[in-house]
């Protein structure tokens, strides 16, 4: 007696289908990775100047946009905020030029191959030196790793790792690693047939502690607090154990009149996170007393939100436990 095709023979016959097209997708892929690997120690950047030497009008930008008051970064013994190692290699809108086409060839090999999606994922500095006004700035940069292939929430794809070396004067002053995930977009799920609505995700929680207790506090009673010190009356946001303009660990409170402007801002679009709704506007706002600080934009599309906007603080409730500090804005 012969079993029927969709008896236990057709269902082996199955398996095996499946299990022949997984070992084919998996030496597709290995072979894709060889490829890729290839490119590993090509260069992304050769002998790369920086457009200025390090200086400091745009040291005292960086410091004025973060908020930085380090006195570090001042006076005739200035040095440049570590953190700003990238920003002198940087090419601005007419770039450098001298992007090698090995990193060019590497992408189109992406391209062809479908992950023609592309997203930043992180970086690492590292500091050996510091960069002073009047270093000119020199740079290469390589393709230093390709993964294999990975799935993400975003799709399927490689993460591509190139490093920079940053030189002042000819000597190394840091390393710059930029990784990024070039892939795949996963495909749409089929609309699923109704179901019964769930609970609303909750907001992650702020984390309070002693040092911003009293912000929290202000917070449940519709205040925006902002300290101060009490020996130099520098205002200061957000909360700090000390003023770090003259060290000193006293401090009272001044309540803040809520008007603001956008000084800066972006746009959320991904990846989606529950109790959050993209796309949304952050933005870090500056207080009409002088402090900035970051929170959500309302009353306006995240389209309309510009620098310079005129904001008014309200207070969102987002659940039965959690009240935050946002600011409305105004298309007129």
């Amino acid at each position: 007696m012969t079993a029927t095709a969709d008896g236990p023979v057709g269902a082996a016959r199955a398996e095996q289908a499946e299990q022949a097209a997984e070992a084919a997708e998996a030496a597709d892929a290995a072979r894709f990775h060889t490829l890729l690997k290839a490119f590993e120690g090509y260069p992304a950047a050769t002998a790369g100047q920086g457009k200025d030497a390090v200086n400091e009008p745009m040291i005292r930008h960086w410091c004025e946009a973060m908020g930085d008051t380090n006195p570090a970064y001042t006076g005739p013994d200035a040095i440049a905020p570590p953190t700003m190692l990238q920003a002198w290699t940087m090419g601005g809108l007419s770039g450098h030029g001298e992007r090698s086409g090995g990193y060019d060839e590497l992408l189109a090999l992406f391209d062809g191959a479908g992950c023609t999606s592309v997203v930043a994922t992180d970086c690492e500095q590292e500091y050996l030196r510091p960069l002073r006004p009047g270093d000119a700035i020199t740079f290469d940069a390589v393709i230093e790793s390709v993964s294999p292939r990975k799935t993400t929430k975003l799709g399927t794809g490689h993460f591509v790792t190139t490093r920079m070396d940053v030189r002042a004067n000819g000597e190394l002053a840091g390393t710059h690693r930029f990784r990024i995930l070039k892939y795949v977009p996963a495909a749409k799920k089929a609309a699923q047939p109704a179901q019964p609505p769930k609970k609303a995700a909750r907001r992650p929680r702020p984390v309070v502690n002693r040092d911003n207790q009293g912000f929290w506090d202000g917070v449940r009673e519709h205040k925006l607090l902002i300290q101060r010190c009490t020996a130099c009356a520098a205002l200061r946001f957000p909360w700090l154990p000390g003023c770090n303009a003259c060290a000193s660990p006293e401090w009272d409170t001044v309540e803040a009149s809520g008007a603001g402007t956008v000084f800066s801002y972006v746009v959320m679009h991904h990846p989606p996170f529950p109790a959050f709704d993209p796309p949304y506007a952050v933005a870090l706002v500056e207080l009409a007393e002088g402090v900035r600080m970051v929170s959500n934009i309302t009353g306006v599309p995240y389209d309309k939100v510009r620098i310079g906007l005129s904001v008014r603080l309200e207070f969102l409730r987002v659940d039965e436990e959690l009240e935050l500090p946002v600011f409305r804005g105004s298309e007129g």
